[in-house]
């Protein structure tokens, strides 16, 4: 497995967040994580990044226990996050929000160039708005912004949170096509997304996570299938 989390736990203060949950992702291949407001699905994205630390259990990349590595680090490893909210430098332009994910790679500016116009091919509406300050884009624009900043960093994994969040479902339509475009691109992805329906119709594999454990896991298509999961996500 690329990455492999152990029954983990973490707390903020003496409130439990994470209690002992288990999930795994092999290469290539996208991870769903589902669930209500308040499940655990972003502490535990944060714990992967290095933002929260884990008081109990294993988060091991590429064989490698990661648990006590600085965020900086994690993202040198090949671990790359983007945020719910996006989290933009609002005043800087769309070129410098797009390069600043590029701060820890130590290769040639060629390279840094290439991965750039790579993305610019992904996104060619983020070509045409390099040099427009990032606060003055669509919700939508944003997002791919924020996605583009996080494949800078050329990441063995993606982890998205949130990305459909405060957009208009037109747009939640066309992040979700972005999405699919790096799936085919073979980036290992876990989504944590509310809107359940679109999440597993892209992802292989999912976890529904409540009150910070897992209560169900396996193939997107049996989870769509599933009953709990009609009635308390899909509203079937």
């Amino acid at each position: 497995m690329l990455l492999d989390v152990n029954k983990l736990y973490s707390s903020y203060g003496k409130i439990e967040i994470l209690k002992g949950i288990s999930v795994s992702v092999a290469d290539t291949e996208i991870v769903g994580i589902i669930g209500a407001n308040g499940a655990g699905k972003t502490t535990l994205l944060r714990v992967v990044s290095g933002f929260v630390k884990a008081t109990n259990g294993q988060v091991v990349f590429e064989g490698r226990r990661i648990n006590d590595l600085s965020p900086d680090a994690i993202v040198k490893i090949g671990i790359s996050q983007v945020p719910e909210g996006r989290q933009l430098f609002p005043k800087m332009t769309v070129l410098e929000n797009i390069d600043l994910g590029a701060f820890i790679r130590k290769d040639k500016k060629d390279s840094k160039k290439d991965t750039r116009e790579w993305i610019f091919g992904m996104f060619p509406i983020l070509r045409n708005r390099m040099f427009q300050l990032a606060g003055t884009l669509s919700g939508g624009e944003q997002q791919m912004l924020a996605i583009a900043r996080g494949l800078m960093s050329k990441p063995k994994l993606l982890m998205l949170d949130e990305p459909s969040f405060g957009l208009a479902p037109i747009v939640v339509e066309a992040v979700f096509d972005t999405i699919k475009q790096i799936v085919k691109k073979g980036f290992a992805t876990i989504l944590v997304e509310q809107n359940t329906a679109m999440a597993l119709e892209i992802c292989n594999r999912a976890y529904v996570l409540e009150t910070g454990q897992i209560a169900l896991e396996g193939p997107s298509r049996d989870l769509i299938n599933n009953i709990h999961v009609k009635k308390a996500y899909l509203g079937l």
